[in-house]
């Protein structure tokens, strides 16, 4: 019996050994985790498994951090990396309501570290982000994603809103291209101009009242408050300046000049033309007021002037014939334009002589009584007589070739004697009487209309053209032989020949021939009325 005893206790301490290693084992089966130092880089130290209670986390924690070199001290220079840590934390480490502590990371500082924490074996596989920093080219980036259909539905919004700013743009400039001036107008009316005084209710008394003063045309700020006043109707006429509208003005139409921005100088050169002193005349197209406006896409240079429904010369005898009595109207009425130009009045308010430069048919207007005003002065030149001088402006623009007297052809006009200027009228208002002429029936017999020269040369002549009929062949417009058998007509042939002598110094006077014509029209008038 004493010999087992020492077996009996051994055996029981072999089983006391393994009941304890039992226990052992099963409390170490508890939650498995990864763990290592550096775990994405090179030389970090090796993975290895931690087990921990199932009370306890896995976490893994991913730093921003400067590069280091193998000493661990920081690199000059170095970028940014990031480092990855794997960890077993026990319950004992902080809890915040059972949530460990080490597991919140304000969002602040989530573009440095970040922390994972899970409970399940090796769930510390799974690395948190970081936050870009604040700044940078991935933050902005990110910053600006949205998402796919608030992308799409902002581009369609986008291309809508220009597509109908498209649209309105177009309707708004085609609408301001046919009737500029459409909307009542908020400027200072006429009425309420402090400089008006009373209040002119037509044109007529307008200019009525301008002369009252220098006669030198309506005030500036009449002017521009006039021509904001002024809805523009249609087209009745395009050059190489412009274009000429009809408008309305409190129910009377006029004649609104509008020139290319490119011909500001023309533009202003006729409007300053336009308000010498005491040129306004019955023959003389009259002026009302000039403006520049800005319609939103270009500058309009506006000339405002009287408006006459027989339009130009030109278009009148296309249309239609005249009598003796209205041939010599039309002519006589032109003269008088022209001598009232072409004359100098002395005095303190006195009126410098004027050449026009560019006289024709089509810039000669015909009033509704049937007599003519003389229109378009862009061209022309007034003469200094105190100082014998011309001020002539530098320009590109010439008069109209086929009304161009022969010294202007071949360049040997004197240009610094104002003389020539009106002598070179004289020859072209020699043309439009012969125009004038031909239209007259006389017992029904009468010719077609057709522009001087008209069998001589195109309907668009070069200059050298115009140089060879004229003074080379030294070449006039065909009288008909008709004429010879009507005094009126005979008087008128004589005229225009005297007219367009090629010697510039023996053509007749714009006085002479104006006198000339009101005898014919007395007479003619007398021969009527018996």
């Amino acid at each position: 019996m004493t010999t087992n005893k020492p077996f009996a206790m051994d055996k029981l301490r072999f089983l006391y050994v393994i009941f304890t290693c039992l226990l052992v084992v099963e409390e170490g089966e508890g939650l498995k985790c990864h763990e290592c130092e550096y775990c994405n880089r090179p030389g970090g130290v090796e993975a290895t498994v931690c087990e921990q209670s199932d009370q306890d986390y896995c976490v893994s924690v991913i730093v921003r951090d400067k590069e280091r070199n193998a000493k661990g001290q920081f690199i000059p220079d170095g970028k940014d990396i990031e480092v990855i840590n794997r960890r077993c934390k026990t319950a004992e480490e902080g809890f915040l309501e059972r949530r460990p502590l080490f597991c919140e990371v304000p969002e602040p500082m989530q573009d440095k570290q970040n922390v994972f924490c899970c409970q399940t074996d090796f769930c510390n596989s799974h690395v948190p982000k970081l936050l870009n920093p604040p700044g940078s080219e991935d933050d902005l980036q990110g910053s600006s994603q949205f998402p796919e259909g608030i992308v799409v539905a902002v581009i369609v919004v986008a291309v809508v809103v220009v597509a109908v700013a498209t649209i309105a743009f177009y309707y708004v400039w085609s609408r301001r291209k046919r009737n500029f001036v459409d909307e009542p107008v908020t400027d200072t009316t006429v009425d309420t101009n402090p400089l008006m005084g009373s209040q002119p209710s037509s044109l007529r008394e307008l200019c009525d009242w301008s002369q009252s003063g220098s006669g030198s045309g309506l005030p500036l700020l009449v002017q521009r408050t006039i021509a904001r006043q002024i809805r523009l109707i249609e087209v009745i006429g395009k050059g190489r300046y412009g274009e000429v509208w009809r408008g309305h003005w409190r129910g009377e139409n006029v004649a609104v000049k509008i020139f290319h921005s490119r011909e500001e100088r023309s533009w202003f050169r006729e409007a300053e033309i336009y308000q010498t002193v005491m040129l306004r005349h019955e023959n003389i197209l009259g002026f009302i007021a000039s403006d520049n406006k800005d319609n939103g896409t270009w500058t309009q240079l506006w000339l405002i002037t009287d408006f006459y429904e027989n339009s130009s010369l030109f278009d009148y005898l296309n249309r239609t014939t005249v009598t003796l009595v209205g041939m010599i109207k039309l002519a006589h009425s032109s003269a008088c334009g022209m001598a009232h130009l072409h004359m100098e009045i002395l005095g303190a308010q006195g009126k410098p002589a004027i050449a026009h430069r560019d006289l024709k048919s089509k810039n000669i207007l015909v009033k509704n009584d049937g007599t003519c005003c003389i229109a378009d002065l862009g061209l022309a030149v007034r003469h200094d007589s105190r100082l014998d001088r011309v001020d002539i402006l530098p320009t590109d623009r010439v008069g109209t070739k086929r009304y161009m007297a022969p010294e202007l052809l071949d360049e040997t006009m004197n240009m610094e004697h104002f003389e020539s200027f009106k002598r070179a009228d004289v020859y072209a208002f020699g043309l439009v009487l012969w125009e004038i002429a031909r239209r007259c029936s006389v017992g029904g017999i009468f010719e077609e209309y057709q522009l001087p020269y008209f069998d001589m040369v195109q309907s668009d002549p070069a200059l050298e053209e115009m140089r060879r009929v004229v003074c080379v062949d030294k070449q006039r417009p065909a009288v008909p032989n008709r004429w010879q058998n009507v005094e009126a007509l005979r008087v008128i042939a004589r005229l225009m020949k005297e007219c367009w002598y090629a010697n510039a110094a023996a053509r007749l006077t714009a006085l002479r021939i104006r006198k000339t014509l009101a005898s014919m029209l007395e007479q003619e008038d007398v021969r009527v009325t018996v």
